[in-house]
């Protein structure tokens, strides 16, 4: 008798997510707040997928930062002394300095990894329509979008998303799953759905590969809210594709899909809600 050939395993496949600005639309007395200090005019989210061995790759940003957090030429700046004193030094690009960027940035720009990220200007009316004016509903709304299509593939889906308050609850995640699914059934049939999608919420400090999707995130973020290219230039080879999302103007041809072809440009900096 032959022997029983044994079951093969399904294929696992690792991502990686950040956000890019905040969910914030009103502040006290309901007031309209998008565009002030501090507060984005557009919020986005990224995944990024890494195409090399993501051991070595997690190796090596640990390297980076260790790097950082031993030279006396950086391990004295603030932003570099009050990460290491609550538990040790990561990249975050909105708060280090333009000299510890640049290693991290040279090293993205070297590394074979891709991200895509879906965007969505704040609208009041929009958001009190079709998010019912709660932030959790606008997260898993985007979230979902970012992750409709690849609900197809079969195999395990480990998406690793960095962890972001409420937003990323068990209950907010599956939310936007079960939305994902509802799109893509749109599209696709039901037994077309084979991935087996798995929420795995890390921080920044527990999974150094979030400081990739954090940095290219950023870069993102800088031409939607400042019209400032230079990072997204520098990294444009590492962005597959950003969606803006709710720019009804460039709908027609898929105008408003940003890749390689069509990239972003100064143009794409986005003014306050008028009110």
């Amino acid at each position: 008798m032959s022997e029983t050939k044994k079951e093969k395993s399904p294929e696992t496949f690792h991502r990686y997510l950040d956000e890019m600005g905040d969910t914030t639309f009103f502040g006290k007395g309901r007031k309209l707040i998008v565009g002030d200090q501090g507060v984005s005019l557009s919020f986005g989210i990224g995944i990024l997928k890494i195409n090399r061995p993501i051991q070595d790759v997690r190796k090596e940003v640990a390297q980076l930062q260790a790097d950082i957090q031993d030279d006396p030429l950086f391990n004295t700046l603030p932003s570099v002394v009050k990460r290491v004193e609550s538990g040790g030094f990561y990249f975050h690009a909105c708060k280090d300095t333009p000299d510890v960027r640049s290693p991290f940035l040279k090293y993205i720009r070297s590394l074979p990894c891709e991200l895509e990220a879906v965007v969505a200007r704040k609208i009041p009316p929009l958001f009190e329509k079709q998010h019912h004016a709660k932030e959790n509903e606008f997260y898993a709304d985007l979230l979902s979008h970012l992750i409709k299509r690849r609900v197809k593939r079969s195999g395990k889906l480990v998406l690793n998303i960095a962890a972001r308050g409420s937003s990323t609850r068990d209950k907010i995640l599956t939310e936007a799953l079960s939305i994902a699914n509802e799109r893509a059934l749109k599209k696709w049939s039901k037994e077309d759905l084979k991935s087996h999608v798995v929420f795995n919420v890390q921080t920044p400090r527990t999974e150094p590969l979030l400081n990739i999707a954090d940095y290219l995130c950023w870069a993102v973020q800088r031409v939607f809210e400042k019209g400032e290219t230079r990072y997204y230039d520098y990294l444009q080879q590492r962005i597959r594709l950003v969606v803006d999302l709710y720019d009804s103007a460039n709908y027609e041809g898929y105008k408003n899909w940003y890749d390689k072809k069509n990239p972003l440009t100064s143009k794409n900096k986005l003014s306050p809600p008028i009110t």
